[in-house]
């Protein structure tokens, strides 16, 4: 396994081809960075300034913005723009986390309230013309199971133009795992983008 170093080398590598080496099809136009937050090399503030480091460093050689949208933001937001807070923590006084998880699942994935996939979208949509990257950020937000991560570049392929790199926290057992926590007898994630952070 490559340490956290070189796997941020290889992205830096690709993000400043032109156009960045992990675009395989511009309907896909993502890449997922995978870091352990568990591992004493790799915590959470250790990538955190290593990704700060990294789009000033593309910035300065490209001339061109890279551009930070935080998934905790996003994932506040839906929720307040979906109903609001105070009434999430009354649904989980009144019955439990999990019920209250469900619902959050709900906003993030229901057209019916306010999607992750669509706030990105918005969010994508106020990028400068000429924008190098994206980085996705503080993605650990959606742990335990309040959003199921794998579908996210299924649900925004088409129409999302600006090369997005997901720093995706877990680990690699066959496929990615989100935070360590799927055991072994549950399913894979479906990704068909470039990982950095792969076995091989």
């Amino acid at each position: 396994m490559l340490s956290l170093d070189d796997r941020i080398a290889l992205l830096k590598a690709d993000l400043l081809a032109d156009p960045p080496s992990f675009v395989m099809t511009r309907e896909l136009p993502f890449a997922i960075f995978r870091y352990d937050p568990l591992h004493p090399e790799e915590s959470e503030w250790t990538v955190r300034r290593k990704i700060q480091l990294l789009a000033t460093q593309i910035e300065n050689e490209c001339h061109q913005g890279v551009a930070t949208i935080s998934l905790a933001a996003l994932f506040w937001r839906s929720i307040q723009e979906s109903e609001d807070v105070s009434g999430l923590i009354a649904l989980e006084r009144d019955h439990s986390f999990s019920v209250a998880e469900r619902q959050v699942n709900q906003y993030l994935s229901d057209a019916d309230f306010r999607p992750l996939c669509e706030l990105l979208r918005e969010e994508e949509s106020t990028l400068p013309p000429n924008t190098r990257a994206l980085f996705l950020i503080h993605a650990t937000v959606f742990a335990p199971g309040a959003y199921r991560i794998s579908s996210l570049f299924e649900q925004l392929h088409r129409g999302f133009r600006t090369p997005t790199v997901l720093f995706y926290p877990g680990t690699w057992s066959h496929s990615l795992n989100y935070m360590n926590l799927r055991s072994d007898d549950q399913a894979l994630g479906s990704y068909r983008v470039k990982i950095y952070g792969r076995d091989s």
